[in-house]
């Protein structure tokens, strides 16, 4: 967990920090990454790194919860009243995947996705969700992917998206 001491930084300091991090974390999988580069980069001692977070993967956690609060765009609205509109979760995705691509985090989702997504447990309670609404979750996560790691077939993936998710809201009214 993040310690206190290093939410209560400079907003300087903090920001160098997160730079090295970030670069770290954009360029090797968790599994390869290193402490000594991200403390040379933010310049700051390996035992304040050590202060600061528990380990690399507190560490990878904190700057991909960084960069998702950057990125990401509340669903809440779609799960709370548990409506199901296709277009709903298409125009999440396209915004997503525009907000990353427009972001200094582009490489780090990239990353996350194809190597560190499976290393990093991410507890989503997705019990309030309906059927639809899982499978439309699942669907437009593994869009996402796809288009960001095959950006030209863009319009391609987010129509088949969209013909999917028609056929469960067809589902729901039959």
């Amino acid at each position: 967990m993040v310690s206190t001491t290093f939410r209560n930084l400079n907003s300087e300091k903090r920001e160098r920090i997160n730079q090295a991090l970030l670069t770290e974390f954009s360029k090797r999988p968790l599994a390869e990454a290193e402490v000594a580069p991200i403390v040379k980069q933010a310049g700051i001692a390996r035992g304040a790194f050590y202060k600061y977070f528990d380990d690399l993967r507190d560490a990878y956690r904190y700057i991909y919860g960084v960069a998702m609060g950057s990125i990401h765009v509340e669903i809440n609205e779609e799960v709370n009243d548990h409506t199901f509109r296709p277009q709903f979760y298409v125009d999440q995705v396209v915004a997503f995947v525009d907000n990353v691509g427009a972001s200094q985090y582009r490489d780090l989702v990239k990353m996350h996705l194809r190597r560190n997504e499976s290393l990093v447990d991410e507890h989503f309670d997705d019990s309030k969700l309906s059927g639809r609404q899982w499978a439309a979750m699942i669907l437009s996560h593994q869009v996402i992917k796809q288009i960001l790691e095959e950006p030209e077939r863009r319009d391609v993936l987010i129509s088949r998206l969209l013909e999917v998710l028609n056929l469960l809201a067809r589902k729901e009214n039959a």
